[in-house]
């Protein structure tokens, strides 16, 4: 336990920094792209998302979970088995990429580079995600930390030297702002790989076990593969979702453009100022899937337990003040943006999403942890029919507009909350307020 907590809280500290770090990204992102680019930009991230989720295959949640759970004599050879399953995966993504990307309508109103720049974030997220699944499993979260915090001061550091010394028109503005994300994930590379290197050297000096090619792949894949599932559904949703939203404010009567800038407004204020403090779920996330993995392997529910209690205490104990805040000082808040923005009413009827996602992102690891990949994929289906109904439904009323979309999305929400929390006290066999049953 005193591992979890030293690990989580370094992450904590470090995610907090890097989060101040985003937020003076989307400060700048503002001010130089403007509303109509920070939509640009805002839609265009889903899909960067997407290709990042397909090119890692998920394999720092697998390969964590497999050293998590293994003895180190076997890691070296995993690894090495890892590095040449990456390869294979990076040609194949690379090839189909080349192909098919540049076809996809989507980049019709960006310029011509965009698709390319994204192609390059497939070779860069494949082999980072195995350094970064070996450090999680191996509790180096001090590696993880540092990496996270790379990309974001990097992002920062070039966004801020190249609109500094130079100006651009819309376009080719949006294209840097862009080419800097992609920059960001190549030093987060560059620095990863050669403490990975490093430390294979310390692994050969040990005593080590050869496993067989096949099993290795068999056992990354039994994870991988419904956990990559899962995120391309998320990644998926949330990529269709900027463009689901407009057409249904359209039909509502709002115009085009006015529909794009309204989702920057929601996705490029809101969400940066009510997702701020996720960067503890994601750092609780980061720690529990090994150390979940590692507990119910060896079949320890009490450690299991404890563990739940107290970080469903944690999360309340951030989470409630947190939303207290954006409930309250919303104006301020988004003031920080745009002035007098719609966002202020946005990011108010919003703290329900954030409070339940708080949530949701420690439970979706515990989940990962208890191997229950499959019911955490039909929960998110679940919730989504439910928001995509709602936000249609609602979001297409002349009255509603936005708030018919929020209220779709909160409800989501707090769906996906209830279906997470009631599989995992079934699993761990406590009732609802994690009392142990008889």
């Amino acid at each position: 336990m005193n591992i979890f907590f030293k690990s989580a809280l370094l992450l904590i500290v470090v995610a907090f920094l890097g989060e101040c770090i985003e937020f003076l990204i989307n400060l700048v992102l503002a001010r130089e792209l403007g509303e109509e680019g920070l939509g640009l930009y805002m839609s265009i991230l889903p899909t960067i998302i997407f290709v990042v989720v397909i090119a890692s295959l998920e394999l720092p949640i697998s390969i964590s979970k497999f050293v998590a759970e293994k003895d180190v004599v076997f890691h070296r050879s995993m690894l090495m088995h890892a590095l040449k399953f990456a390869t294979v995966c990076t040609i194949i993504f690379s090839v189909i990429a080349v192909l098919f990307l540049p076809l996809i309508p989507v980049f019709e109103r960006y310029h011509p580079f965009v698709p390319w720049l994204i192609i390059l974030l497939i070779p860069t997220i494949a082999f980072s995600s195995v350094a970064r699944g070996y450090f999680m499993g191996a509790q180096r979260m001090s590696k993880i930390a540092i990496a996270n915090f790379l990309k974001r001061a990097g992002q920062l550091g070039l966004l801020v030297f190249i609109f500094t010394y130079t100006s651009f028109e819309a376009e080719t503005a949006l294209l840097v702002a862009l080419g800097t994300l992609i920059a960001s994930e190549i030093l987060v590379l560059g620095y990863l790989f050669i403490a990975f290197i490093l430390q294979m050297r310390v692994l050969k000096k040990g005593p080590r076990a050869n496993l067989n090619g096949k099993k290795v792949r068999k056992s990354l894949l039994e994870v991988s593969i419904p956990t990559t599932g899962l995120r391309i559904f998320h990644a998926a949703t949330f990529a269709i979702k900027p463009f689901f939203i407009k057409e249904t404010l359209v039909r509502a009567g709002m115009i085009d453009t006015v529909a794009m800038v309204q989702y920057g407004k929601m996705a490029g204020v809101a969400f940066t100022i009510g997702f701020f403090p996720a960067f503890i779920a994601h750092s609780l996330l980061i720690v529990l899937i090994p150390t979940v993995s590692e507990a119910y392997a060896n079949k320890d529910l009490d450690r299991l337990r404890s563990l739940l209690r107290k970080v469903m205490i944690l999360t309340f104990i951030y989470g409630i003040p947190a939303v207290y805040l954006f409930y309250f000082w919303a104006d301020p808040l988004t003031a920080l943006f745009f002035e007098d923005s719609p966002a202020v009413r946005y990011l108010q009827l919003l703290v329900p999403y954030f409070l339940f996602h708080f949530f949701v992102i420690p439970m979706q690891a515990y989940l990962i942890g208890l191997g229950l990949v499959k019911d955490a994929f039909l929960h998110a289906l679940y919730s989504t029919v439910l928001s995509f109904a709602l936000m249609y439904f609602l979001g297409s009323m002349p009255s509603l507009q936005m708030d018919g979309i929020i209220i779709g999305m909160n409800a989501s929400a707090v769906l996906l909350t209830l279906l997470h929390y009631v599989t995992i006290c079934k699993k761990i066999n406590v009732d609802l307020l994690l009392r142990k049953r008889n």
